[in-house]
């Protein structure tokens, strides 16, 4: 069969494989941690962003004080006048105290995980947590998975999408509010639809809902073609004028509205998207791994679940110049957490900004409830987040197990992995939720 029908007899499966992405809101077998764990993050003294390690150790860590031993006594010896000699010592140096190390105990995440990965049957999980100044502050990895472990993320993806548009927009080189129109010529075909709509999820297009193999969108989810000729194809269509609605006023999850997001992207920078991610995220933030392709209809495998025929294995995975935007990533945990990293520091990769301040909070604040009144099952909507009001806590769930989480009136955020599917990632978070924040909370130092 040639690879386009092959690609596009696979639909009517993916008609149920992304569904559950709106619910959400590498060491091997012998790098797995036992007993006590308590992660040390030594903070160097009278810094702004400080500087970290992590140690694991098999006791419990105790606050460390350093404290430099006062000067040996100065003898000056001086010559009076020829019967006498005076001897003076001379005071000693203030005492210096240097901060004590942050320490965190985490001991009771890796019971948790393990008893959880033998009970599903999983291959293994992945978590990092990020405190906004101490930086990593615990990073494991359980089973198959380890740090150079890269895992596809789904829906995950999209708060990177959201991004990209909204550093656009600090360069000026887009109008998160002006009409897509005024970017790209093709815009004109829905005039009224602004990129503030197409990543909360609330253009007006047809979503996910009820049928993700939408056949007028069909080019989404297909590596063949080009972004921008997707685009144009879901925005200039006639097939769906009986489908669409006007721009916020009803929450349509997911679909083809971040893939005219990407495109938009593309025109506004006069670059490929391969192109602007190497550029505001991988080089500033040090990445190696992330990327986008668009694997949906490529991995054999059952619906919902993880297409374990990936295996971490990028090349696997056919070149496309038509990569899935709102689920098309993959990345290590390390470099997703950098990325964590970067929304809890004010927008900045070390000494580089990536977005602004400004950027941030309309990403992490609850715009569909702001813009038109929207509820989504008691959650609300920002941009390339799940807000939930109730406990301060935003995450960005995805299809095969992929948690990330950010709390941050507390300045820390996690992001857990595990190659399953979505319910699967969400019940091990749900674990996981109060005892990282009560490590967190609770460190000393």
């Amino acid at each position: 069969m040639p690879r386009t029908a092959r690609l596009v007899a696979s639909l009517p499966i993916l008609a149920a494989l992304l569904v559950l992405a709106a619910c959400g809101g590498d060491a091997s077998a012998g790098d797995q941690a036992s007993g006590t764990t308590t992660t040390t993050v030594e903070v160097a003294p009278e810094t702004t962003t400080s500087t970290t390690s992590t140690t694991t150790t098999t006791a419990p860590a105790e606050s460390i004080t350093t404290t430099t031993a006062p000067a040996e006594p100065t003898t000056t010896t001086t010559t009076a006048p020829a019967e006498s000699i005076t001897t003076t010592t001379a005071p000693a140096e203030p005492t210096t105290t240097v901060a004590p190390a942050a320490v965190y105990d985490f001991a009771a995440i890796s019971p948790i995980v393990q008893a959880f990965i033998v009970s599903k049957g999983l291959n293994g999980a992945g978590l990092i947590v990020l405190q906004r100044d101490d930086g990593v502050v615990f990073h494991e990895h359980w089973g198959e998975l380890g740090p150079e472990r890269i895992s596809l993320i789904a829906s995950s993806s999209k708060m990177l999408v959201a991004g990209i548009l909204m550093r656009l927009h600090d360069d000026g080189l887009l109008d998160i509010d002006a009409p897509v129109a005024d970017v790209a010529a093709w815009g004109a075909g829905n005039p009224e639809i602004t990129p503030a709509h197409l990543i909360s999820n609330s253009s007006g297009l047809v979503g996910l809902f009820p049928n993700p193999a939408y056949g007028p969108y069909v080019c989404q989810f297909l590596p063949i073609g080009t972004l921008q000729g997707c685009a144009e194809k879901v925005f200039t269509t006639p097939d769906d004028d009986a489908d669409i609605i006007p721009p916020d006023t009803e929450f349509r999850y997911g679909g083809a509205q971040w893939q005219v997001a990407g495109a938009v992207a593309e025109v506004a920078s006069g670059k490929s998207w391969a192109d602007i991610i190497d550029e505001v995220y991988v080089q500033p933030c040090g990445l190696e791994a992330l990327a986008f392709n668009n694997p949906f209809t490529q991995l054999e495998g059952e619906p919902y679940r993880y297409p374990a025929s990936f295996n971490s294995d990028p090349s696997t995975l056919m070149a496309t110049d038509n990569p899935n935007l709102e689920g098309g990533a993959y990345v290590t945990t390390g470099d997703y957490g950098a990325l964590l990293l970067m929304h809890l520091r004010e927008g900045m990769c070390g000494d580089t900004r990536v977005l602004s301040v400004e950027s941030l909070e309309r990403m992490h604040s609850d715009r569909i409830m702001e813009a038109y009144g929207a509820d989504v099952g008691g959650s609300g909507y920002g941009m390339g987040w799940w807000v939930d009001q109730e406990n301060g806590r935003i995450t960005d769930g995805g299809l095969y197990g992929t948690v990330p989480w950010l709390d941050l009136e507390d300045g820390y955020g996690a992001y857990l992995v595990v190659e399953a599917d979505s319910p699967t990632g969400n019940a091990l978070a749900g674990l996981l939720y109060d005892v990282v924040e009560e490590a967190v909370a609770g460190r000393t130092g």
